[in-house]
């Protein structure tokens, strides 16, 4: 088929190889705009953007595609079928109509479970036992569109967003590639409104730790933001970003230390948590018992 391809961030960039190895013709990459990036905020090209130029393919970058200037690029291009994943901007029914196919968008979650910005980090944060990609067909709703193609997951007991992502990723490669080559057979499920449930974008404040809650829910929510944006937690006098921790029986006031040695373990609402791997401002990520072995040397100084 003659497809365009837009989307933005590393998790689009395996289903874009993917369909070009296949043999599509990818006519048209759409991204969002180059970012400042980096300790000096260099303007530097998306993840998507940089694919697609070491496969050669035409690479266009517009603010918005509510433009005349914009849509006239898609129209330009005549596709068959535009296929979205994670782009980040909405695409207006204007161009929802130029394809000849449709636009299909790769989804991370069991729709209708998770329609919206944030899937991935929502069903670690809810607690879901497994997740999945969708292939969908785009309506103007926000993630609202029929299903083509699904394939599911489970989340297991370590996994991150990040190492969610990418498996998730790769995963939406190999579905859309399949969906493209049974597209005259598969029968289109719709949603059931009902079911639906919202991911919205995740905030800092979201990850702010409150030692209060079970130890279960904060271990997800650490889980939940790696890699960004991290938890932050108040130990001892200092405000550290937390990156692994893990669950253990233990009593006493929500946030107090537990122990320093052989494991730093911290107190929560319910049971505690033992602190596996953290990160002091300016800092690297460190094992937790190097870090309680600094806490344990702060309270020797201070009863001298």
């Amino acid at each position: 088929m003659r497809i365009g391809y837009a989307g933005t961030p590393p998790f689009a960039v395996p289903a874009l190889e993917a369909l070009h190895a296949a043999g599509h013709e990818v006519a048209l990459v759409l991204t969002q705009p180059d970012r400042p990036a980096g300790r000096g905020l260099k303007l530097t090209p998306s993840a998507v953007a940089e694919a697609a130029q070491q496969l050669g393919l035409r690479v266009e970058k517009p603010v918005s595609l509510k433009t005349a200037e914009a849509q006239a690029l898609v129209a330009e291009a005549r596709l068959d079928v535009l296929v979205v994943a994670a782009y980040g901007l909405i695409l207006p029914p204007a161009v929802l109509a130029l394809p000849a196919r449709g636009c299909l968008n790769i989804h991370a979650s069991l729709l209708p479970r998770w329609r919206g910005a944030a899937p991935i980090h929502r069903a670690i944060l809810a607690g879901d036992r497994e997740t999945g990609v969708d292939i969908m067909v785009m309506e103007a709703g926000l993630d609202t569109g029929p299903v083509l193609l699904e394939r599911a997951v489970e989340i297991g007991p370590e996994d991150t967003t990040g190492s969610l992502t990418t498996r998730l990723a790769g995963l939406g490669a190999e579905a859309i590639v399949e969906a493209l080559a049974r597209l005259d057979t598969l029968v289109p499920r719709p949603q059931d409104p009902a079911l639906a449930t919202y991911a919205a974008k995740v905030t800092k404040d979201e990850a702010r730790i409150d030692w209060s809650e079970p130890a279960e829910a904060i271990a997800r929510r650490i889980r939940a933001f790696d890699p960004q944006p991290g938890c932050e937690a108040k130990l001892g006098d200092e405000t550290v970003k937390l990156w692994r921790a893990r669950v253990v029986e233990g009593r006493g006031t929500p946030g107090e230390v537990l122990a320093t040695s052989p494991e730093l373990v911290v107190a929560c609402g319910r049971d505690a948590l033992v602190v596996e791997q953290l990160q002091r401002p300016g800092g690297r990520r460190i094992a937790g018992a190097e870090y309680g072995r600094h806490l344990a040397a702060e309270v020797t100084t201070r009863s001298k």
